[in-house]
């Protein structure tokens, strides 16, 4: 039997493990259980009721994974950024399993997890563009090597993904937002003069928060939200939310082309990355500058416990352990 990892990932309301194959990187197992449907009624995702399901679900997942528990040669857990109440669930479940296994421990970042989400199953492909696009994050990233990833820019309020559900729940559309809007965009037209935000602006940034603004007094505006209306709004919101995502990688694109060492590879990653009007705009610059698209596989866009096992394997070979007691949970991220 191969030589396995264990991860586990629950920094918001995904509960999820994985077994990942060392020298292969094959991924062995992989179950994630989802907690939309509890969360669907609130709007967004509620810290403590996440923190309860993970409790219930991972052991659940985690029973699963027992025939291989002689195979394994580390347990892997996200312990930054994240719910830091659903953090905390995962990383207890790994110290525990730690000391009683007698196996060293792996804490990851979530982040990193997103970017290694374009490596599965296989080699990591460096220098490295991505966008990282979240409920939680929007940033622009280079990343030089597994020790060396650099922030190129993040977002100044709400993350990209963090908007869509916004703009949902203003919508009364449900949670969660993304894939509900981007579903209504395609049924509507973009009548709407919404902003695009910083678009006079030089600066490598992000900004939805005005653009969120613009669509509630539309909203407002609006004597009923029938459902051409939310249609024709979500696809107003969506042209100018991924016209401000492609403009500032544009900048990123060009600062990059300048540079003889730059990087041809550009990923976009996260939750947020599924959206498949954001994926075929992205292409298409990746084909003007002849830089490769990468892109996660669909099922592996959203928070899952198979890329936290990718970084992992790279951990591992780099003897970069922690201690049981030393590991904490860090609800926010500044660097790599």
């Amino acid at each position: 039997m191969q030589n396995l990892i264990l991860s586990i990932e629950s920094s918001c309301d995904d509960s999820s493990i994985a077994l990942t194959a060392i020298n292969t990187y094959n991924l062995i197992f992989h179950q994630k259980i989802s907690q939309e449907i509890q969360h669907s009624a609130f709007g967004g995702v509620v810290p403590e009721l996440a923190s309860r399901l993970h409790a219930e679900s991972l052991p659940i997942i985690l029973e699963k994974t027992k025939p291989y528990l002689n195979a394994l040669k580390a347990i892997a857990v996200t312990n930054e950024p994240g719910l830091n109440v659903t953090l905390l669930e995962g990383v207890m479940m790994a110290k525990t399993l730690s000391y009683a296994l007698n196996l060293p421990l792996i804490g990851v970042n979530h982040l990193k997890g997103h970017l290694y989400s374009l490596f599965l199953e296989s080699e990591a492909v460096f220098p490295l563009g991505a966008l990282l696009v979240s409920g939680g994050h929007t940033m622009l990233l280079e990343a030089e090597n597994f020790k060396k990833i650099n922030i190129r820019a993040q977002s100044l309020d709400d993350s990209f993904g963090e908007s869509f559900d916004k703009v949902a729940k203003m919508l009364s559309l449900g949670y969660p937002g993304g894939p509900i809007v981007e579903s209504y965009a395609k049924k509507g037209v973009a009548r709407f003069e919404l902003p695009v935000p910083l678009y006079n602006k030089k600066q490598l940034a992000f900004s939805f928060s005005g653009l969120k603004n613009a669509v509630r007094l539309e909203i407002e505006a609006n004597i009923s939200l029938n459902d051409d209306f939310r249609a024709d709004l979500c696809a107003s919101f969506q042209k100018s939310a991924i016209a401000h995502l492609l403009q500032k990688c544009k900048i990123f694109f060009e600062e990059n082309a300048k540079n003889p060492k730059g990087w041809r590879h550009f990923g976009v990653v996260g939750g947020a990355s599924a959206n498949l009007v954001l994926r075929e705009s992205l292409q298409v610059m990746c084909n003007f500058y002849d830089v490769q698209l990468l892109l996660a596989p669909l099922e592996f866009c959203s928070d899952n416990a198979a890329m936290i096992g990718r970084v992992a394997v790279e951990s591992y070979k780099h003897e970069e352990f922690s201690r049981i007691e030393s590991l904490q949970t860090r609800p926010r991220i500044n660097v790599f």
